[in-house]
């Protein structure tokens, strides 16, 4: 009989998973990977497993190295709060808050709105500052090691990606649309575009059918329950929601499975349980295809609904299935050794991320971008009438769980939900034409193939200590009410644990300089990008009420825009941008007055000799200019007459390749510019060491 919740409570009272939970990792560690080539032709399986309805923050933003609570180039909101101030009106403001239940990650969490509307209001065109108005102060609750251990364990254990968004700023469906087809139908036919999870059927084409076209095995794992009728395959199964696939299988929303014959591959591949018949249990199919070596080359497991991790369901129900799925993978070290697993959620429910996500422009008022961006914005309809860019989404979980990314590593490179597409067009494109034709060219400009979270070429010489966990017990039978925390009277920002973790490389080159132009009170940005792959910047104004703006730019390319400052007293500019991987930037000053400083500075990344060099002009007069470290706290002045350039070189092999320059004018208090990023040598390397110290 299917695992119903009398049957996992009895396995979590007897033990047998807070004992499961280190012996899992224990052999996915202890298993050498399949290096035959030494490169991404090893990977045999590919396995997806999409939870639901958590952010990033809300799950790992305390965790060691990543860029969360403690990230020391957080966005400002228009009011000059930081980001962690979220407004709740009348003056008020949410901090990040721990809620005070015991055994949280046990709890029945409220839900909370996901939809379009309302998450496009709380990112409020990338002002990133409704999120308690729209989704009530539950949004701000986050959780920690303590509460999620297994969670927490993985990322110790193997690599954990802090810049993998949802791929939609809305809801469920369209976000696994994005995992299965590529997009939403956003060029309007075959029943697209979709932004809520309306599941009326649709006829754009699936991944899995190109795929099948190119005789490149795959499967769904998904339990079917018991007793349904003919139209029951959605999942759906009444009051039992342990057993079912939620209804996740959003591939059964589209005609061409609904309608597909029996036993036709489709049918068999789409629509088939991981129970093999009435009497089975969880996980039999895929138990039975792992232990006998027939696991497909690509895989999507599904679980039922209260194991999806969604609220009000617990955390560490979750943990329990992630734990059962790598159990029976480890079981077989032939096939392990031969598979990526890889655990991301659909979306980030009502739940808080401090990071504005990446999205190209609607209107040339709202940025530039080199790259195409047809498709991406959506325009409205009677259901969802708020039009804006479909994504990228928030930040969510993300792991990737294989013998090839084993070391406590953190990779921050943009991906997002077709990244998942593209890692297989990479492993498998050289057998057969597998591109997504729907996955739009900004998309695949902007985000990655998820290959830079994998060392094909020397998996087996990474070594991990055991990462340990901590057990917990449901508190009984029951589906509890919602639980609502309530924040705290006396606020603080939550602590992110301290300490650094290995990075793995990533494409980006990004910079920005600016052209101050005090003779028609012009302020020019000019973007640039010599890495390997597009660079979206997030430009706020810190002393108007205009923008975000966002600027998509890719390799090899620049582009430019201006700021005029001509209009009412306004004769100061503040501007600041933001870019992938920590890069960050800020321009200061005035456009009027007699000591009025106007440098002109340009980075230059300088790989031999591992570090930077600033490149200064003075084109204002004689100023004495200040340059401050942060992280070595070191001051350097230099007196620079008009028209007098300085070249400054800054080693950066103490901080990793990190650097923060705080350039300053001593005649000049309004006059400040910051350059902050890491040097990419293309070479692996280690976190912000900054993160550990901006805590509070």
């Amino acid at each position: 009989m299917a695992t119903d919740r009398r049957t996992f409570l009895q396995l979590l009272s007897a033990g047998a998973v807070t004992a499961s939970f280190p012996s899992s990792i224990a052999r996915a560690l202890a298993i050498p990977a399949n290096n035959r080539t030494g490169t991404i032709n090893d990977v045999e399986h590919i396995i997806f497993m999409m939870q639901e309805n958590r952010s990033f923050d809300h799950y790992f933003g305390a965790l060691r190295g990543v860029r969360g609570f403690g990230d020391p180039r957080a966005v400002t909101l228009q009011n000059g709060d930081p980001v962690w101030k979220q407004p709740n009106g009348n003056n008020n403001y949410v901090l990040p808050f721990h809620p005070g239940a015991p055994n949280l990650g046990l709890q029945f969490l409220e839900d909370l709105a996901h939809d379009w509307e309302t998450t496009h209001a709380a990112w409020n065109n990338g002002n990133n500052d409704q999120w308690v108005p729209q989704k009530g102060t539950t949004t701000m609750a986050h959780l920690t090691r303590s509460d999620i251990p297994y969670h927490y364990a993985l990322a110790d254990a193997f690599t954990v990606c802090d810049a993998y968004h949802c791929s939609l700023l809305g809801p469920t469906d369209p976000n696994r649309y994005h995992m299965w087809t590529g997009w939403v139908g956003n060029d309007g036919k075959n029943g697209g575009p979709v932004v809520d999870n309306a599941e009326a059927g649709y006829d754009w084409s699936t991944y899995p059918e190109i795929l099948e076209k190119a005789g490149i095995s795959w499967k769904i794992y998904q339990d079917i329950g018991e007793g349904l009728d003919a139209a029951g395959f959605w999942g759906w199964t009444g009051d039992n929601p342990y057993i079912g696939n939620y209804g996740d299988n959003s591939l059964l929303y589209f005609h061409q499975y609904q309608n597909a014959p029996e036993g036709s591959p489709l049918a068999q591949k789409a629509r088939t349980g991981t129970n093999i018949l009435k009497g089975g249990s969880l996980f039999d199919i895929f138990k039975q295809d792992v232990a006998s070596g027939n696991l497909p080359q690509v895989s999507w497991l599904v679980a039922p609904e209260s194991y999806t991790e969604h609220p009000n369901w617990p955390a560490n129900y979750g943990a329990w299935y992630i734990s059962q799925v790598l159990d029976i993978l480890t079981d077989n070290p032939d096939v392990w050794s031969k598979t990526a697993f890889i655990l991301m959620y659909d979306e980030n429910d009502g739940f808080f991320d401090h990071m504005p996500p990446p999205v190209p422009p609607q209107t040339r008022a709202q940025g530039l971008s080199t790259v195409p961006i047809t498709n991406e914005i959506f325009g409205g309809d009677n259901n969802n009438p708020t039009p804006g860019p479909y994504g990228l989404g928030m930040r969510v979980p993300m792991i990737v769980i294989s013998p090839w990314s084993k070391g406590g590593w953190v990779n921050s490179e943009v991906f997002d939900h077709t990244s998942l597409i593209q890692f297989i067009e990479r492993r498998f494109g050289n057998h057969a034409n597998i591109n997504e034709p729907n996955i739009t060219p900004w998309r695949r400009a902007v985000t990655g193939d998820l290959t830079s979270a994998f060392n094909f070429k020397s998996p087996n010489a990474a070594t991990v200590p055991l990462p340990s966990t901590i057990g917990y017990l449901p508190p009984d039978d029951q589906r509890h009410p919602d639980y609502k925390p309530v924040p705290p009277t006396d606020q603080a920002m939550p602590t992110q644990e301290s300490g650094t973790r290995p990075a793995r490389a990533v494409p980006y080159q990004p910079s920005v300089h600016a052209q101050i132009n005090p003779a028609n009170d012009t302020v020019t940005l000019n973007f640039g990008n010599t890495g390997k792959s597009a660079a979206v910047f997030h430009v706020r104004s810190g002393n108007t009420n205009a923008g975000p703006w966002t600027y998509t730019v890719e390799p090899s390319a620049q582009v430019s825009d201006k700021w005029s400052y001509n209009t009412g007293n306004q004769n100061a500019y503040d501007l600041s941008v933001f870019g992938p991987n920590g890069f960050f930037r800020s321009f200061m000053g005035s456009l009027s007055g007699q000591n009025k400083a106007n440098l002109q500075i340009i980075v230059h990344p300088d790989i031999l000799q591992s570090g930077i060099s600033l490149d200064i002009i003075n084109l204002a007069g004689t100023a004495q200019v200040s340059i401050t470290d942060v992280y070595t706290n070191k001051k350097t002045t230099h007196k620079l007459n008009p028209g007098q350039p300085l070249n400054h070189h800054f080693n950066l092999s103490k901080t990793y390749g990190w650097y923060d320059l705080i350039v300053e004018v001593d005649s000049d208090p309004t006059f400040q510019q910051r350059i902050a990023g890491h040097l990419e040598t293309g070479e692996d390397s280690v976190t912000d060491p900054a993160i550990a110290a901006v805590m509070s």
